[in-house]
């Protein structure tokens, strides 16, 4: 029996692996209703924004200066920390193991969010968003093989969901569904740095957190 590293798949053996199919989104919107921003949400926005080019511009942004700068702010001013959704860091994450033929897939998740169940079970709508925060001077894709393995695992539970990896910078979201295979939706790259872009990277986190 063959142990795979889940951090060590390229995207390429991730797809044959299970047999994933890649699409291209150019918009969100068909996918999610993004609501405007109010003044305070474009304020804090900002001000996350203006501290994490601070740090940017001194140079490489480790991994954990992501998560506590960027990724944490965000999730909590897009409703992430309130009930009935419970993060979950990575080291109270129970480590995956996924069969497939005569290999094991084995690996950890950074970040996962997911909603509390609800009292009433047959009207309870589970997700989860699993993000893979990189450091700053890596390439959001190079996350994703890690990211729709998790995904790959969560679609026993549920027929969607939403991914997310990012380095701080650069924000690439991903629709995983189920159809004949599974398929992934690369939605459009949002660069934090740019003012539309991280107004839009808000109202994306939102529009998710509220599904």
């Amino acid at each position: 029996m063959t142990i795979l590293n889940v951090r060590n798949l390229s995207l390429v053996e991730v797809q044959r692996l299970f047999d994933f199919q890649e699409e291209y989104a150019e918009s969100f919107t068909p996918l999610l209703s993004l609501k405007p921003l109010t003044e305070t949400e474009q304020q804090e926005l900002t001000e996350i924004r203006d501290d994490f080019r601070h740090y940017l511009t001194a140079g490489k942004v480790s991994e954990g200066q992501v998560k506590f700068l960027v990724l944490a702010p965000l999730m909590r001013l897009a409703g992430f920390y309130r009930y009935p959704i419970e993060i979950i860091l990575e080291e109270n994450i129970e480590e995956i193991e996924i069969e497939d033929e005569d290999k094991i897939i084995k690996g950890r998740l950074d970040i996962l969010a997911v909603t509390k169940a609800k009292t009433n079970k047959a009207n309870a709508h589970f997700w989860i968003l699993l993000i893979e925060s990189k450091n700053s001077s890596i390439a959001p894709s190079v996350g994703l093989p890690q990211l729709l393995t998790y995904a790959y695992q969560s679609l026993e539970k549920q027929n969607s969901v939403w991914g997310l990896v990012t380095n701080g910078q650069y924000y690439q979201f991903v629709h995983i569904h189920q159809k004949e295979s599974p398929t992934y939706q690369m939605m459009p790259l949002l660069n934090f740095m740019e003012r539309e872009r991280s107004t839009q990277l808000l109202q994306v986190l939102k529009a998710i957190c509220q599904l």
